[in-house]
């Protein structure tokens, strides 16, 4: 990735994104969301956007769904 990839990757990030710590504090509750047939974007809008924005912290919501839903 370059430095100008980078730059307007950043200057695209949705302005609700709530950031990686805040994210990883709700993960839980958004995957609650997402398993109650709820939609949680409506909700929690800023996690959504970090999730969609953020490749790690979207992994880790992918697993964090996919042992929930195994357990």
């Amino acid at each position: 990735m370059s430095d100008w990839d980078r730059i307007e990757s950043f200057l695209a990030t949705d302005p609700a994104d709530v950031g990686c710590e805040q994210a990883m504090a709700m993960l839980h509750v958004y995957v609650e969301h997402v398993l109650a047939g709820a939609e949680p974007d409506d909700e929690l809008r800023g996690v959504a956007a970090h999730l969609r924005a953020c490749g790690p912290c979207g992994e880790d919501f992918e697993g964090l769904l996919a042992a929930v839903r195994r357990a």
